[in-house]
C-alpha cells in the first residue's frame, strides 16, 4: 500500500471502518450509513478526489442494497472502494453531490435501475427507462422473462439449443 493510502486510513481511524486491503493500490471500507459522507470528505481531503463511480449491490437475501463509491488518486494512482448498506425495502440516502457533481449522473442512474433515493439530489428524472412502469430492473427479484411477456405478449420464447450450438460453434450465423 502507498504511503498516501496509509495516511488516509490513519485519518478515517476515528469513523471505526472494516478495512480490507485488495492489493497494493486498492483498499475496501465498510461503515455505517452515518459515517459514509464524513469517511468520502475525508479521503477527498487526502488526495482521492476523483469519484470513478457510484454503484449498488442488491444483497437480496439480507435484505439490504449496499452503496459503493470508487474514489482515486491521480497522484499515486490509489483506489479507496467505500460501502455502506441500506435497507432494501426502503432504500434511501443523502446525495453526494454537493462533494463531487458529477455524483448526480450516478445517483440517477442508481434510482432507475435499483430504486435507491437520494435525499437532496432533486433531479431523479429517467435517464435511460423513460417510461419504465416495473419495479427498477436490476434488482435480483425482477424477472426479464416475465416483463418480456407482459409487455411482448404475441413473441414466441423458445428455445432452440441445436441452432444456439450450431451459431456458437461458428457453422452458422446468427
Amino acid at each position: 500500500m502507498t504511503n498516501s493510502m496509509n495516511e488516509a486510513l490513519k485519518a478515517i481511524e476515528i469513523f471505526n471502518p472494516m478495512v480490507e486491503e485488495i492489493d497494493e493500490r486498492q483498499v475496501k471500507v465498510s461503515v455505517g450509513n452515518d459515517k459514509l459522507v464524513s469517511v468520502l470528505e475525508t479521503l477527498k481531503s487526502k488526495g482521492y478526489s476523483h469519484l470513478s463511480l457510484i454503484t449498488c449491490v442488491d444483497w437480496i437475501d439480507d435484505g439490504q442494497l449496499e452503496l459503493v463509491y470508487i474514489l482515486f488518486s491521480w497522484q499515486d494512482g490509489g483506489k479507496f472502494i467505500v460501502t455502506t448498506r441500506i435497507d432494501r425495502n426502503n432504500p434511501k440516502f443523502v446525495t453526494v453531490k454537493e462533494i463531487w457533481p458529477v455524483a448526480r449522473f450516478y445517483e440517477r442512474e442508481l434510482h432507475e435501475f435499483f430504486g435507491v433515493e437520494f435525499e437532496g439530489n432533486d433531479d431523479m428524472k429517467p435517464l435511460f427507462l423513460e417510461l419504465w412502469d416495473e419495479m427498477p430492473p436490476l434488482r435480483k427479484d425482477f424477472d426479464p422473462r416475465e416483463y418480456s411477456k407482459s409487455k411482448f405478449p404475441d413473441r414466441k420464447y423458445e428455445k432452440d439449443v441445436i441452432k444456439e450450438a450450431k451459431i456458437f460453434r461458428g457453422e452458422i450465423d446468427g
